[in-house]
């Protein structure tokens, strides 16, 4: 396997409330992308915070993850120990009350993915034979979009397209989505925040994925996010499966 991944502020924001981490052990590897929401500098720790609980579970070993049910439950718990930490430090202090983060968490394993995820951070999987968004977002436009209330061109330019209803950290208990599949060599799969997929659809996004994957791939989205407007973070992170094990570029 191997992964590329990169986080940009953007032309108009002054911070970076995005956070991205990819680890790799023997037999897997994992990738977290988060999207903090607050004011001030509260988004900015909300999802730092939530990024380095997952990565402190992860290295600490607990639990083991040896197939796809012990990635899933891993996730679970890893997630609803990062939900804890944000909830907890959000009631703490006044400067971050009612802070948050979308998260998008992968495991990658060299015959299977798991992914878990809060909020609208996506996970995209291409392989030779179908592509797709295999999470589901959790956000007003989302669910319109679900409910046939809303077709997916007009959820695009949605005055509330931006309107989270679930973010990792606002409540005492949350639990994640968890999803996971096969997959074969030459396979992608990309974690990726709504300041990349509000400035390129899904099908212009399918175009670039069928490039081998590169570091250059991931620096071209972002500047194309960029060109368009750069309104928003932008974060990705994309893993390819092949046999070598390559190393990150961030």
């Amino acid at each position: 396997m191997k992964y590329y991944f990169r986080s940009d502020k953007g032309k108009i924001r002054e911070i970076n409330e995005d956070a991205v981490s990819v680890l790799e052990d023997t037999d897997h590897i994992l990738a977290l992308v988060a999207d903090g929401m607050g004011g001030h500098q509260a988004g900015d720790v909300a999802s730092q915070l939530a990024i380095e609980s997952v990565v402190r579970m992860w290295e600490n070993k607990e639990p083991r993850v040896s197939n796809k049910e012990s990635a899933e439950v891993w996730l679970q718990s890893a997630v609803s120990k990062a939900n804890n930490t944000v909830y907890e430090q959000s009631q703490q202090e006044d400067k971050y009350k009612g802070m948050g983060t979308t998260i998008v968490a992968a495991i990658c394993h060299q015959t299977f993915i798991s992914v878990a995820h809060i909020g609208d951070s996506r996970a995209y999987l291409l392989d030779k034979e179908d592509y797709k968004q295999i999470t589901a977002d959790h956000s007003l436009v989302g669910e319109l979009v679900r409910t046939g209330q809303l077709s997916e061109e007009d959820a695009q330019v949605h005055p509330r397209k931006n309107v989270i209803l679930k973010a990792l950290g606002t409540e005492k208990d949350v639990e994640p989505d968890v999803y996971s599949t096969t997959w074969e060599e030459g396979s992608k799969l990309l974690l990726c925040t709504d300041g990349l997929t509000n400035k390129i659809d899904d099908n212009e996004l399918y175009q670039k994925l069928l490039q081998k994957g590169s570091q250059q791939l991931i620096d071209e989205l972002i500047q194309l996010a960029n060109q368009r407007g750069g309104e928003d973070n932008i974060t990705l992170a994309l893993i390819e499966q092949q046999e070598e094990v390559g190393d990150s570029e961030c």
